[in-house]
């Protein structure tokens, strides 16, 4: 790797390339910087705009030639510094690469640019019967979602975006080009590199074109709300619906501080103890039949007040209380910043990890409020820290500390969704050991010179 050439020549370089689409303006840099998760601003020294797989060959041959990161930016919706700019360099924003190129009615696939949006992605859907549905909670966009191997509300009914991902388009570092695999449903033909690109990070290259499986739009949804009196109720309840086979599309839990949240920010009046939302998809006699067993296993574990909601609106509202978790978390703390962080155990640990969780965020004083994919054994926990006061700053992260040691003990995993980005690299080796030098041996293969999202899963990049 040569001498890193200085930002002004590469931005001159940059502008003679692609025009006003390459910026220096402290503005644009800043607002790259930063994103949904509680670090610092970590701005990149350029930002630019591609607008084909092309122009991202081409600038990404210019930045190895300069010996300048590479960092890739979706929507800005991440919470583990994902896309922060750790050592400058360029950033990719793909807003302008947000195109459904082609819709497979017939094979239930569909071809997309990663600057595209979920939201903007079943708009485009819209009248042709399907649906994409993984959902973070976020509008984030798709080729964020592929890079952090995103999951969501939906994942216990349609997998995770590594199970939704078909191929894609990369490009490495030194600006070739590839395709990780074609169109058929399953294949056997040499290494799965398309996995191997989900959830890298941006570390291994940049993703411009993703192959997504899409989904029949139900006949008929309904959902439910049931509260409990302890969070084991809750968790024991969402098991036994998983092993009675009901094909639940949601099962999302809230305890009790959560609750509190949700009802003071979307003026709701549920009762303030932990809660289990339900979401039912199916034809009418069937979504009916999975709501009524649910009830009744609901009844066995004391649940109170199983409601429906089978109107549109009712469930629009609900799901939207459910999705801005983190704005009605934040709620319950004005002017307090909060540390998130997720962890994911085999469901039979679930409610042990929960209720040790839960009691370790108490006894410590955080107010810090859960809501889980209980379905999978996934669950986040918002820390609402004071940021003008390090003590705590300190106090939430030696409490996500024992949260990640507490799951890895479980045979659990220190990220069920956020992935690894900044906050996580030192529980990395913790859960997989020397499985890690394998993966810093394949990120040397394919990125040698550490320029790809550097800083991000490996405490330095390639040498960490």
């Amino acid at each position: 790797m040569g001498p890193r050439v200085s930002t002004s020549i590469l931005a001159d370089r940059l502008t003679g390339m692609i025009g006003p689409r390459a910026s220096v303006a402290r503005g644009v840099l800043d607002q790259h910087g930063q994103s949904e998760s509680h670090y610092r601003n970590l701005p990149p020294d350029i930002v630019v705009f591609p607008e084909t797989t092309q122009e991202v060959a081409e600038i990404v041959k210019l930045c190895a030639s300069a010996s300048m990161p590479i960092v890739p930016f979706g929507a800005g919706t991440s919470l583990e510094g994902n896309a922060a700019a750790v050592a400058g360099g360029v950033c990719f924003d793909f807003a302008r690469m947000n195109k459904v190129l082609t819709v497979h009615e017939s094979d239930m696939d569909v071809v997309v640019q990663p600057g595209i949006t979920r939201k903007q992605l079943n708009a485009e859907l819209r009248g042709t019967g399907l649906f994409f549905p993984i959902d973070p909670g976020a509008d984030a966009s798709i080729g964020g979602m592929t890079s952090t191997r995103a999951s969501g509300t939906m994942a216990v009914r349609y997998g995770t975006m590594k199970d939704n991902v078909m191929a894609l388009e990369v490009v490495l570092a030194n600006g070739r080009v590839i395709r990780t695999a074609k169109r058929a449903r399953k294949s056997a033909a040499g290494y799965d590199l398309t996995r191997m690109f989900v959830g890298a990070e941006g570390t291994l290259g940049v993703i411009t074109e993703v192959t997504l499986k899409v989904h029949p739009v139900p006949q008929a949804i309904s959902a439910a709300v049931c509260s409990f009196d302890t969070l084991h109720d809750a968790v024991d309840t969402a098991i036994s619906v998983i092993q009675s086979a009901i094909p639940v599309a949601r099962i999302e839990l809230l305890d009790d501080v959560m609750m509190r949240g949700i009802n003071a920010y979307a003026k709701l009046g549920y009762r303030e103890a932990p809660t289990l939302f339900f979401e039912f998809h199916g034809s009418e006699t069937s979504v009916a039949e999975q709501a009524e067993a649910a009830q009744a296993i609901a009844a066995d574990h004391g649940g109170h007040g199983f409601a429906w909601a089978k109107a549109q609106e009712d469930r629009s509202r609900l799901w939207h209380a459910r999705d801005n978790t983190l704005y009605a978390g934040l709620g319950l703390r004005p002017g307090a910043r909060a540390v998130i962080t997720d962890v994911c155990v085999p469901i039979s640990r679930l409610a042990e990890c929960l209720t040790e969780t839960r009691r370790d965020a108490d006894e410590h004083g955080f107010t810090a409020p859960i809501v889980g994919h209980v379905g999978d054994g996934n669950f986040h926990m918002l820390i609402l820290i004071d940021p003008a006061k390090p003590d705590e700053a300190e106090g939430a992260k030696a409490l996500q500390a024992r949260m990640v040691a507490r799951a890895i003990a479980m045979d659990g995993t220190c990220t069920g969704e956020h992935g690894i980005g900044l906050g996580k690299i030192d529980y990395l080796a913790d859960e997989l050991g020397e499985a890690v030098d394998v993966m810093k041996s394949i990120k040397t293969a394919l990125d040698p010179d550490g320029l790809m999202n550097p800083g991000k899963i490996f405490a330095s990049g390639v040498h960490a």
